[in-house]
């Protein structure tokens, strides 16, 4: 049994697939078709972006330059979720080189911050002022791998999204909701006169959205390079408006923000390979523990959706999240034991925690040195963000996921675009007992996050998968899930995406809302389970190898596209 479970374990993906009968059924969500393409695949959270990045692989254009071009649009029509305002990571495998690279335009809080800016505040109290707002580094990250690995002019990459943005689109359904629903965009002047009419009423689904602003900033952006943004009257723009919303970021701090490459995370999962995001990102590391964990528990023999899966993979999570709580944040700032984390007989141990029988409920963290010298995290990661996928026709592949943090981040406009308010991703609570939050607020310090774009890799080193997602620090079981979905459950990228969401970050175990979780709760609750169930909207974008051939899939609960050659 060993040995054939070991030659499945070595066929290509989706070669054995299991798929549970009409996922929609499960999720109200029905599975959007994967597309196939010979040379290139791009997927996207909008169809305009994705047109944008499918037109520059058609001209010839490299998976980074598709992806500059896509982040743009981006910024033009889902302005809820990124954009020149705020930050991301990036994975990008150069093919040739056989490279793999992690880029991190993360914010930085100002260098007047102070470990106390959020102490005994709220979220909501917080979130639409200045003191939410960190140096963007999107731009940065974008000038920094485009240098790098760019083939197209840089501002040939800008001609969609100004276009778009002059002659205007028409608003979606998920746009138009958002904008309804939200409290605060209506209290800033610029978002009041682009977003809504006078009477205060949203942009009706289908009206025109035109934001000439964005587009003369963007233009601007292109002419000028990334030190318009960081030098030029765009940066006295953004300062302005953080300052008049009651922030203290100032001109020197855009000045002395740099994009950074790091070395990516990567750990071995059965036969495959699996790479991710360092710190400041949570995303690659907790990724990895959950898939550690769930390497040495019966997990690979439970059946796809059974109790028993649904089970250890909520209590691999408990774990990632309780070390993550305890021991993450920005790596420049504070000594993260990352090796210890994922050292195989660590693992071995967290695993040995869990049992088939009840769940743990609250995991502790982990045994490691630092333990009773950090406090944890109080940080509140809100789930408004994008990611794409990309592979070019040389094979290179990029995995870039991108935010403003809250839906229109800090509801603060500057140049047409929102401002993020990542820095309330620290923890509002800087120490407790005498012992500092890893992830505190410090100056020039990077928040934590969960983004976790990912790639695997065959035991041959080609690539396999381009994956990622927004959804706050729910990303990471919705990568994690999507994981075991194509690599255990053998499953197409379409129907893994489609499948009910479920996971838990060391509290109730969650369950996406539908009949799934109405069926699965009182299993659950048998085994000690805390179950709660809610909407998640994840918006995972995938691409897998099938022989010479790339499948794309976008999410179905968001507007994602996939679009191959």
């Amino acid at each position: 049994m060993k040995r054939l479970f070991a030659l499945l374990l070595c066929l290509p993906l989706w070669a054995t697939a299991q798929v549970p009968a009409q996922p929609e059924a499960a999720t109200g969500f029905a599975p959007r078709a994967a597309v196939g393409g010979k040379r290139f695949m791009a997927v996207t959270a909008n169809p305009h972006a994705t047109a944008a990045a499918v037109d520059v692989l058609r001209a010839g254009g490299s998976a980074v330059d598709a992806a500059v071009a896509a982040q743009l649009v981006l910024n033009v029509v889902e302005p809820q979720s990124s954009g020149i305002g705020g930050g991301g990571f990036m994975l990008y495998w150069d093919a040739k080189a056989r490279k793999l690279s992690a880029y991190d335009g993360r914010e930085t809080a100002p260098h007047a911050a102070t470990p106390d800016r959020f102490a005994g505040a709220q979220f909501r109290d917080v979130v639409a002022t200045g003191r939410s707002i960190g140096t963007p580094g999107i731009v940065a990250l974008l000038a920094a791998v485009h240098g790098r690995y760019g083939k197209m002019a840089w501002p040939q990459l800008f001609a969609p999204a100004v276009r778009l943005a002059e002659t205007g689109f028409a608003v979606s359904p998920r746009l138009h909701q958002l904008l309804r629903d939200d409290a605060f965009l209506r209290n800033d002047a610029q978002a009041r006169v682009l977003f809504y009419h006078d009477d205060g009423s949203a942009l009706a689904v289908g009206e025109t959205l035109r934001n000439p602003a964005l587009a003369a900033s963007l233009r601007e952006l292109a002419l000028a390079g990334p030190q318009a943004f960081y030098h030029g009257a765009l940066a006295v723009e953004v300062v302005a408006a953080a300052r008049a919303a009651g922030g203290d970021l100032d001109l020197a701090d855009l000045a002395a923000y740099a994009a950074i490459v790091r070395d990516p995370v990567c750990g071995s999962y059965r036969v495959w390979r699996v790479c991710g995001m360092p710190p400041p990102s949570s995303g690659g590391i907790s990724v990895l523990q959950m898939l550690g964990v769930l390497e040495r528990v019966p997990f690979a023999q439970a059946p796809p959706l059974s109790p028993a899966a649904v089970h250890w993979f909520a209590e691999a999570g408990r774990l990632a999240f309780a070390d993550r709580k305890r021991y993450l944040g920005d790596a420049d700032f504070v000594a993260v034991p990352q090796r210890e984390l994922l050292a195989p007989g660590y693992l071995a141990a967290r695993a040995q925690l869990l049992s088939p029988a009840k769940s743990l409920g609250v995991a502790p963290p982990g045994e490691l040195a630092q333990r009773d010298a950090l406090a944890d995290d109080t940080a509140l990661e809100i789930p408004a963000t994008t990611h794409l996928s990309i592979v070019d026709a040389d094979g290179n592949a990029v995995a870039l996921t991108s935010s403003v943090e809250d839906a229109f981040g800090s509801r603060k406009m500057a140049g047409g675009f929102l401002l993020n308010n990542q820095l309330t991703d620290f923890s509002f609570a800087p120490d407790e007992g005498g012992r500092p939050a890893a992830n505190r607020v410090e100056p020039g310090k990077r928040p934590l996050s969960s983004m976790a774009p990912t790639m695997v890799f065959d035991r041959r080193g080609r690539l396999v998968a381009v994956l990622g997602s927004p959804g706050g620090p729910r990303i990471i079981n919705y990568v994690a899930q999507t994981l075991v979905a194509l690599l255990d459950w053998r499953m197409a990228p379409d129907a893994a995406l489609a499948l009910p969401h479920f996971g838990s970050r060391n509290g109730p175990t969650e369950l996406e809302s539908g009949a799934f979780a109405d069926g699965m709760k009182p299993r659950l609750e048998a085994l000690g389970h805390d179950v709660v169930t809610a909407e998640m909207t994840s918006g995972l974008h995938v691409i897998v190898r099938r022989g010479a051939r790339w499948l794309g899939a976008a999410d179905p609960r968001r507007e994602g596209l996939a679009v191959g050659d």
